[in-house]
């Protein structure tokens, strides 16, 4: 299936981006928070010489969570080894990318809430005591040898913290909750990356791909490609407001960040099904996607809006959404 647009899942061509991607904090825009704790705690945790506690980000995807991690690594002057929970299927895998690991390094683990459970067990010994028992030969001569580690600091990410078990959740030091970026700060990302990519924007035009990116710095940088490619081909390559609102409106995306399948969802809750409440596994089949999709990519940030309640009884639309897709037509 074509990935979506405004989905802020990573494209092949977006997974390693280092051209626009902030490798300092004064370069990363937006979650202030998180920044000043993590600028305080590393700066400690140099002046002690020690290792960076264990940090979980957690939050949609595209907002920044990996970008965070390098940028650690490179503010504590060490390396960053990076890999996936479902790519650690079993202990082995996990114990070689824990030995490999210098004093100091960082190990990034995305999706950590999909580690195997024999796998995440662990890591309690890793985190707490900076050692793994391995189990050497099987049957009754089998015997538990413990193996020494450095000193590591863990960066997890994951879109769906309630799945972590407390077991691992609790031994993390810092637990971070990265929220959609203000359109402000959008803004920002998009006139950074539009100098770094060379191509003349005017504030009015970072300020429309800016209210169409969902909140989402990956979707922005994406939508900019775009309309950058729009403003090459139909105009002098330059971006204003207009040439913004004329691309975006071509690509099918509203002025409040909502493509052909967002509106979908929403016609289905309001029309077919009187406004709701529908369970979320008839909403996708109605909309021939995935319930995990449409919980995790398309329901944050309609809720976010405004425009769909989650009740005990499934969702439901609400007034300001029927308002919305009143003007659109219906498929």
């Amino acid at each position: 299936m074509t990935k979506r647009i405004t989905s802020p899942a990573a494209l092949p061509e977006e997974v390693d981006d280092a051209t626009i991607r902030p490798a300092r904090f004064d370069e990363f825009v937006g979650q202030p928070q998180v920044k000043e704790t993590l600028a305080i705690a590393i700066a400690a945790a140099k002046k002690r010489g020690e290792s960076l506690d264990h940090i979980l980000f957690s939050g949609p995807p595209g907002l920044g969570k990996t970008t965070l991690a390098r940028i650690i690594a490179r503010e504590m002057g060490v390396a960053i080894r990076t890999t996936t929970g479902p790519v650690l299927d079993r202990p082995g895998d996990l114990a070689a990318q824990l030995t490999a690991l210098n004093r100091g390094d960082v190990l990034f683990i995305d999706e950590i809430h999909r580690l195997n459970p024999v796998v995440e067990e662990i890591l309690y010994p890793a985190m707490e005591d900076s050692c793994i028992d391995v189990m050497i030969g099987e049957g009754p001569g089998a015997r538990s040898v413990q193996l020494p580690l450095e000193e590591f600091t863990l960066v997890g990410a994951t879109t769906k913290v309630g799945l972590l078990g407390s077991p691992l959740r609790d031994r993390f030091g810092f637990i971070f909750r990265l929220n959609l970026y203000e359109v402000g700060d959008l803004a920002a990302i998009v006139q950074r990356s539009a100098g770094i990519m060379q191509t003349l924007i005017t504030p009015e035009g970072a300020l429309e791909i800016a209210k169409r990116s969902r909140g989402t710095p990956r979707i922005a940088n994406r939508l900019l490609r775009r309309v950058r490619d729009f403003a090459l081909v139909r105009g002098d390559g330059s971006i204003d407001g207009e040439t913004a609102d004329l691309a975006l409106t071509m690509l099918g995306i509203d002025r409040l960040g909502l493509d052909d399948l967002d509106r979908r969802i929403l016609s289905v809750i309001a029309y077919d099904f009187g406004g709701g409440p529908v369970g979320v596994k008839t909403i996708a089949i109605s909309v021939g996607e995935e319930v995990r999709t449409v919980e995790e990519v398309y329901e944050p940030y309609l809720i976010q809006i405004g425009f769909i309640k989650r009740t005990p009884q499934g969702r439901e639309t609400t007034a300001a959404a029927e308002e919305h897709i009143r003007t659109t037509p219906r498929e």
